[in-house]
């Protein structure tokens, strides 16, 4: 099955996390696509039901993509740790409370965590465009690490501070922002996507 494009033009991008939207705006932008956040256009937040990141993302970017009229384009992400189960994952940003406040959420993996133990995570991110008609396309991004406590840097957002990726010595809290949003998670998502957007300018 031909898998779906989008033209370049308007595109709404189903999130109200302003961290998110300057990356994702920063990766689109060279790609003749003008983004216009689900927050800028007063657009409500659904309520993520699934059971997955690839389903949370789909859900938004078609909620988006329906209210708006316009391609959309959803990204879901979250910290899994391994000792952990796998949580907090898809709720994420839930563990931060109704006021996102992640230092509270980094708070509670480290007491759910403990002294001992590993301290393995990853960070997962989807990718999902929507388009009005119902169709979607979706891509998943990983980056593997640790976690330190306690948090370190004011760089970043959510839970970067507290996470080291594999090969690295400093938090996403710590290293310049551009270096981390070359190879962290929405990084190697956007790789993925990367065939289904307009070519480059001049190309």
């Amino acid at each position: 099955m031909t898998r779906r494009t989008l033209e370049r033009g308007r595109l709404v991008l189903a999130t109200h996390n302003p961290g998110k939207v300057v990356e994702l705006a920063e990766l689109l932008g060279p790609h003749g696509l003008e983004v216009v956040s689900a927050g800028d256009l007063g657009l409500a937040e659904p309520d993520e039901t699934e059971d997955s990141f690839i389903g949370n993302a789909r859900l938004k970017a078609l909620a988006a993509a329906t209210a708006s009229g316009l391609p959309a384009l959803a990204d879901d992400s979250g910290l899994c740790v391994d000792a952990l189960g796998g949580a907090p994952g898809i709720y994420s940003a839930r563990w931060a409370g109704p006021g996102k406040d992640f230092t509270i959420a980094m708070q509670r993996v480290q007491e759910a965590l403990g002294e001992e133990g590993p301290r393995t995570a990853h960070f997962i991110c989807a990718l999902a465009i929507a388009w009005p008609d119902g169709h979607s396309e979706v891509v998943e991004g990983r980056v593997d690490g640790r976690l330190v406590w306690p948090p370190r840097g004011a760089n970043g957002f959510g839970y970067d501070p507290m996470f080291v990726m594999d090969g690295k010595r400093q938090t996403y809290g710590e290293i310049p922002r551009a270096e981390k949003e070359a190879d962290n998670h929405r990084a190697r998502a956007f790789v993925k996507l990367l065939p289904l957007l307009p070519p480059l300018a001049g190309q």
